[in-house]
């Protein structure tokens, strides 16, 4: 026979020190936006575009029919050894980059010391230098680029220097990305966020700090 009972249920500011934890673990497992990175790959994108690396891209079919382009940027993290971000391109100079990215990023000194790395080892080969960086093994961070660099248009060899400064300014800027990466989720995986996301989407819970869901 059915039997009707009432629960008591909570908003999380009513909810017990304890129980407010439960309920944001709740939270960041279930309703942390499997696309919570958008933001920042669009952002690397457009890095990339100016310090003059071409992104290598694969083709999405959409749910409606059509499909777009995703540009090959990779990561895993944040809790392992051997996690961490890499990407897949083209790299070759790109005029007044150092300038470039100071306008994109003012205050972003990493960036800067990437973009005059790059900037200086092309000054001293006539910037006539590219890499070529490919993804390799199953682990995603920046020692998983295979980078091979080459001094185009001429039988002149490379500046002692060159390949090393070349490739290792391309591993700090996939370095830069997992950073990027690894700030944006623990912001938006903090008490802070998170308690500001349950408030504003109206969730209750039992006194426990499970997820009360409303049958309909």
């Amino acid at each position: 026979m059915p039997e009707l009972m009432e629960i008591e249920t909570y908003r999380l500011d009513e909810l017990s020190e304890s129980a407010k934890v439960n309920a944001r673990c709740w939270y960041r497992e279930t309703c942390l936006d499997d696309y919570w990175h958008d933001v920042t790959f669009d952002d690397f994108e457009q890095i990339c575009d100016i310090l003059g690396v071409a992104l290598r891209t694969d083709i999405v079919r959409l749910h409606g029919g059509g499909s777009r382009s995703k540009p090959r940027i990779y990561f895993s993290g944040f809790w392992s050894q051997g996690d961490g971000a890499c990407y897949e391109g083209v790299y070759s100079y790109t005029k007044d980059a150092h300038r470039r990215i100071r306008d994109h990023a003012p205050i972003d000194t990493e960036l800067h010391r990437i973009a005059d790395a790059l900037r200086a080892a092309q000054s001293r080969n006539f910037y006539q230098l590219s890499a070529d960086i490919h993804h390799r093994g199953r682990y995603y961070h920046e020692h998983s680029m295979a980078i091979s660099v080459e001094r185009d248009g001429t039988t002149q060899d490379m500046t002692a220097d060159a390949e090393e400064t070349i490739t290792q300014a391309l591993r700090d800027l996939a370095c830069w990305l997992y950073a990027r990466l690894g700030a944006e989720y623990d912001f938006l995986s903090s008490d802070e966020a998170v308690d500001q996301g349950i408030g504003a989407n109206g969730y209750r819970f039992t006194s426990a700090g499970e997820r009360f869901a409303r049958l309909a």
